[in-house]
């Protein structure tokens, strides 16, 4: 059994969203009509990513917006995800720790992992996906 994590892309033969489903933390700004795109990402059906359902910038700034970095992108002519922004580091109330902008993870082993826009990193001590949060601390009532 592979220990490798789950990756799928969905493209549209201009641009690839790339998911990560073990680092979603189910926040639901990508397909709550308010805040997503629900002709896009459509959690109740098989693939729940449907790449024609906006253009490509709608896409680009939907997923700009995952709070977890679950979600990202690859354009055709780039094939490179990293965004060109200063780092930015966040405390959510209650929630896990957000950093924003190109990072290297350094795991336990000395693996590295390259990181690019948002990532979402535990501060509850109960996520199954350490270092990085997984929403757990919504179900253990985690509070500052």
């Amino acid at each position: 059994m592979s220990d490798k994590p789950i990756v799928k892309e969905y493209s549209n033969g201009e641009i690839t969203i790339v998911w990560k489903p073990e680092s979603c933390i189910h926040s639901t700004v990508c397909w709550k009509k308010a805040t997503g795109l629900p002709n896009v990402f459509q959690p109740n059906t098989k693939p729940w990513i449907k790449v024609d359902g906006a253009t490509t910038e709608e896409i680009k700034n939907q997923v700009d917006k995952c709070p977890s970095g679950a979600l990202s992108y690859i354009l055709k002519e780039s094939r490179q995800t990293e965004v060109d922004v200063s780092h930015v580091v966040e405390t959510l109330p209650n929630g896990p720790l957000m950093v924003y902008g190109n990072i290297t993870v350094k795991h336990a082993g000395m693996e590295e992992q390259k990181i690019s826009k948002v990532t979402a990193f535990c501060r509850c001590g109960a996520s199954s996906n350490k270092p990085y949060c997984d929403g757990t601390h919504v179900k253990i009532h985690f509070s500052d």
